[in-house]
């Protein structure tokens, strides 16, 4: 069953960074992966994090790169561009993160290169572990993703995104965004209304 049809009308991903701080933050807000908050002029220390990272949608649509996406499928731009997936975040933060998985990151493991934040890396097996409170919307954007655009999850991955939906519940942020994105993009992410569908769908979007 699909509940999210992704959206249609912007395709330039540097025009929807001007909505993203514009629009979507223009007032201010909180950091995905730090929960730290900024006000309405832009901090130095943050940029737009791909929440479902761009190297995965350029090998799931099988381009040479990023560049080469967007010059030859109009898919990759609109997930590119789609608002549902960008979260403000730490640059820092964001370069540990990459493109590596999501993941329970085992504390002999862990690598806590910032102490003031709970943020996990382990570089050994390339994963990530944000704060709790950041689990919930990390799996739901993701969730939006693949169910949007058809894409897919690694099956390991695609469990532990189910069970963070459901021990993190929808903040009252994650609505006011939902609430903006639709005004400025006409799409919502059906799975913060409704995180209970996440239950639905997440084996049909796996692959071993």
């Amino acid at each position: 069953m699909k509940y999210n049809t992704g959206q249609q009308k912007v395709s330039n991903y540097h025009y929807t960074l001007q909505l993203f701080w514009r629009d979507l933050y223009g007032n201010g807000g909180i950091t995905v992966y730090s929960q730290q908050r900024f006000g309405h002029v832009k901090p130095s220390w943050t940029n737009a994090e791909h929440i479902f990272p761009m190297a995965w949608v350029v090998k799931s649509l099988r381009c040479k790169d990023r560049k080469h996406c967007r010059r030859h499928s109009k898919r990759f731009k609109l997930i590119e561009a789609d608002l549902h997936n960008i979260y403000p975040a730490r640059k820092d933060l964001n370069m540990a993160r990459g493109s590596y998985t999501f993941g329970e990151v085992d504390i002999k493991e862990e690598e806590r290169v910032w102490l003031d934040y709970d943020f996990e890396v382990d570089h050994k097996r390339k994963l990530v572990e944000p704060p709790h409170v950041s689990k919930g919307e990390v799996a739901r954007a993701i969730f939006y993703i693949v169910d949007a655009y058809d894409l897919n999850l690694f099956r390991k991955q695609a469990k532990l995104l189910r069970d963070w939906n459901k021990i993190d519940p929808p903040s009252k942020e994650e609505l006011r965004r939902n609430n903006v994105i639709e005004k400025v993009q006409q799409s919502r992410n059906y799975f913060i209304d409704h995180p209970e569908a996440v239950d639905d769908i997440w084996q049909a979007v796996l692959f071993d």
